[in-house]
């Protein structure tokens, strides 16, 4: 029994879903800016919500220390029925979001908000300018 699962495993046959399936999974982010103007882009499981950003070129997001949690220049307003699910900054990104630009209950570091599948869907809106 054990040479035929061998057998199979090698003419191609697999147990179970491809890990660069999981891996690669794309999630929908929405950025809105200051003028009301949306985009929807495609953001990778596991990558920051600022990455995706960047790789998609949304205008607002200006991320200057890369996204060390340095600085607030990724700062983004989590639409009010995500914020929960996103959840509220940690007591450093608390501490850099003094330096953010009109922060609001609602404010998050992109460079701090990891892309999971729970985030589908997920909205935010950039500052009229970064700090």
């Amino acid at each position: 029994m054990a040479v035929a699962g061998g057998a199979r495993a090698e003419a191609g046959f697999r147990r179970g879903p491809s890990d660069d399936r999981k891996s690669s999974r794309m999630i929908k982010v929405t950025f809105t800016d200051s003028q009301g103007t949306a985009r929807t882009v495609e953001a990778q499981e596991g990558s920051t919500v600022m990455e995706t950003a960047l790789r998609n070129s949304v205008p607002g997001i200006d991320a200057e220390c890369g996204g060390a949690c340095a600085c607030a220049t990724c700062h983004v307003y989590v639409a009010p029925e995500w914020f929960e699910i996103v959840g509220k900054p940690s007591q450093i990104e608390e501490d850099m979001l003094d330096f953010a630009f009109e922060v609001r209950p609602t404010s998050r570091l992109s460079c701090q908000i990891k892309v999971t599948p729970a985030l589908d869907g997920l909205a935010v809106m950039t500052p009229g300018k970064q700090g």
